[in-house]
């Protein structure tokens, strides 16, 4: 039986493009691991047998899964059909001048987005066909949080006036920008009438922007 490709576990966010889209994959994966870690400082204090500890910040988070594909079923579809999908998430958008964010949708709360990009790819393949074409594979993926916006118990120790001063880094979009601060991409047109910015595909790192309230 032909195995019919699904939808996969992850939205890409292109450059220029306002919805997200989703790679092809054949099964989803079974299990996955979500490493997550924080900074502490020692604070010594003569006469305690331990010192005090100090929060300094999060790391950011990170997960692990492995994914299967096989297309033997299919006649000896060439498996990278599928995996460089996957595998080219590391390729540089030539819009955003950076590899894509991705959000990964499997299996988590929709109200905790997890935001990251690909950070780490192991591609084994396992069965070949009569020609040499690989038919089934494994990768083992990492992928690492990316900050594209406060959460929420981030924003309750923020000010409600959104209006502030943005500095754009590399790889920076109006779109990614307007995605962070808002949550739509589509509101990108707000942040270039507030600066004056006749082409928003070309922003420099180090460019201020201001970022206005948006109803």
């Amino acid at each position: 039986m032909k195995q019919k490709p699904k939808k996969g576990f992850i939205e890409i966010f292109r450059g220029g493009k306002e919805q997200p889209e989703q790679i092809e994959i054949l099964y989803f994966p079974p299990e996955y691991s979500i490493d997550k870690s924080n900074n502490f400082s020692e604070i010594s204090v003569p006469g305690l047998e331990s010192p005090y500890l100090q929060y300094i910040k999060g790391n950011s988070g990170s997960i692990s899964l492995e994914v299967f594909y096989d297309t033997y079923e299919e006649g000896g579809v060439d498996v990278r059909k599928y995996t460089d999908q996957l595998t080219g998430l590391m390729n540089i958008d030539p819009e955003l001048h950076a590899p894509p964010v991705l959000r990964f949708i499997w299996g988590l709360d929709s109200k905790e987005p997890f935001y990251c990009v690909l950070e780490k790819v192991t591609r084994r393949f396992t069965m070949f066909n009569s020609d040499g074409i690989p038919v089934r594979a494994k990768l083992n993926i990492t992928l690492k949080e990316f900050k594209v916006e406060l959460n929420s118990r981030e924003r309750s120790l923020q000010s409600p006036d959104k209006t502030h001063v943005y500095t754009a880094k590399q790889g920076d979009s109006l779109w990614l920008i307007a995605y962070r601060e808002y949550g739509d991409p589509g509101l990108w047109r707000p942040i270039a009438l507030a600066n004056k910015i006749e082409y928003p595909e070309l922003l420099k790192p180090g460019t201020e922007l201001i970022i206005p309230p948006v109803e």
